[in-house]
């Protein structure tokens, strides 16, 4: 395994850590830490894979995974201890299996759905509004908490502008091999004889 898919690895790894130190009432500074811990991994494992030329399978198919799980993981938690409401919470992980389930249809297509800048731009809210939120239980005073709430809107808001642009970005491709199919394409008449089986086939290509 090389380093940039153990990076991968790890923040899988700290998923179920955050879970229990956040549910159990433990110090939110743990909590924290290991939260941005599991971000910069985010950060970290791409660049180095695309730096050191190790950009691998198994690493495009976990990296997104990871990603969810952390954030889907942090969100249900957060809902748990009564600080962010279930309904944003649903969208937001409802998005997350929709563009997942998108992708996998994309790849039985023969074609990927890459990562776009909305998207990044939602991952990047994700990972500040949670911060603030824990970070509430750590700091009192200076906003946090209003911070974060306002931070889970602009969440919302972009989790559902990026699925919209995903879809609409698959929707563009299953149109164009359509299109090109048909271009490229065969058409096939079949002429019946009397005895009513297929006597000539014609391609037009």
């Amino acid at each position: 395994m090389n380093l940039p898919n153990g990076l991968t690895t790890s923040r899988i790894v700290l998923v179920p850590l955050l879970v229990v130190i956040l549910l159990t009432g433990q110090s939110p500074a743990w909590g924290l830490a290991v939260f941005i811990a599991a971000a910069l991994t985010d950060l970290l494992d791409g660049y180095l894979a695309r730096k050191r030329k190790q950009v691998t399978a198994i690493g495009i198919l976990l990296d997104p995974i990871a990603d969810k799980l952390l954030i889907s993981s942090a969100f249900i938690s957060l809902v748990e201890m009564g600080v962010v409401p279930a309904w944003m919470v649903v969208i937001v992980v409802g998005r997350e299996f929709a563009v997942t389930g998108l992708r996998s249809v994309a790849a039985a297509q023969g074609f990927s759905i890459p990562a776009m800048r909305l998207g990044k731009l939602k991952m990047a809210s994700q990972v500040l509004c949670v911060s603030f939120l824990i970070g509430d239980r750590l700091i009192s005073g200076f906003y946090v908490r209003e911070i974060g709430q306002a931070l889970l809107w602009v969440v919302v808001v972009l989790a559902l502008a990026s699925m919209f642009q995903y879809f609409r970005r698959f929707w563009g491709r299953i149109d164009s091999q359509t299109l090109q199919a048909s271009s490229s394409g065969k058409v096939v008449s079949i002429e019946k004889g009397k005895d009513g089986a297929a006597q000539e086939e014609k391609k037009i290509s």
